[in-house]
């Protein structure tokens, strides 16, 4: 009797891990392969799917899968620290488990392209940590606001005494003037003074010397 009762057990175990197995959601395995532009060997490099709800890493040849998969749509993304490469929604439909729909964006906002299946990435670009050291240029020369006042000072030092030999001997005349007066700050001030008043400008006074108060008491 109790081996009968075990019997019967063992076959209402079975009946129902079959009925729960005919009745499970049905997976199958995502594949792929990345690649660089210039066929070299890639480094082991992570892909995660759905934000890491399943991880995996590519073998030496760069192909991937992962196991298991159920029904919906997946998003897989390359954790790669030196390449950047697209970003691929995976369809998985039950009644076509065999041949998932694959979407690629280049870049977040990119326009959608289809993808084939295996899934096929190959790297956009390698991403740049460090900004390249620049070379002497001549042209950084001439964007210095120093540089530019210098080269123009210079410039007219060279200008100036041709301007002065076609001027007519009053403009001269005036010009040096007016530049004796820019190297006398006072005799520039009281110039404008007398032009504002009216008055014509006075020359300075001397100081008498002490011979010449001797002379006029004398």
């Amino acid at each position: 009797m109790a081996f009968l009762s075990l019997f019967r057990i063992g076959l209402l175990y079975l009946a129902a891990s079959n009925l729960l197995l005919a009745h499970a959601a049905p997976t199958a395995p995502i594949q792929g392969q990345l690649l660089l532009p210039d066929g070299s060997d890639l480094n082991t490099t992570r892909i995660t799917l759905n934000d890491g709800e399943q991880t995996t890493y590519t073998r030496p040849d760069g192909t991937f899968t992962f196991y298991h998969v159920p029904p919906g749509v997946h998003l897989l993304d390359v954790q790669s620290q030196f390449y950047h490469f697209s970003q691929v929604k995976v369809q998985l439909l039950e009644e076509s488990m065999d041949a998932p729909k694959c979407i690629e964006y280049a870049f977040p906002g990119a326009p959608k392209t289809v993808a084939p299946y295996p899934i096929l990435l190959t790297a956009h670009a390698k991403y740049e940590y460090f900004e390249k050291q620049q070379g002497f240029a001549f042209s950084s020369i001439l964007k210095n606001p120093m540089m530019l006042m210098m080269i123009f000072s210079v410039g007219l030092m060279f200008v100036m005494p041709m301007m002065m030999d076609n001027l007519d001997p009053e403009d001269k005349e005036r010009m040096q003037k007016q530049m004796e007066m820019q190297s006398d700050p006072q005799k520039m001030l009281s110039e404008l003074m007398g032009g504002l008043t009216g008055a014509p400008a006075q020359a300075p006074v001397k100081k008498a010397s002490g011979k010449s108060r001797k002379s006029r008491r004398d």
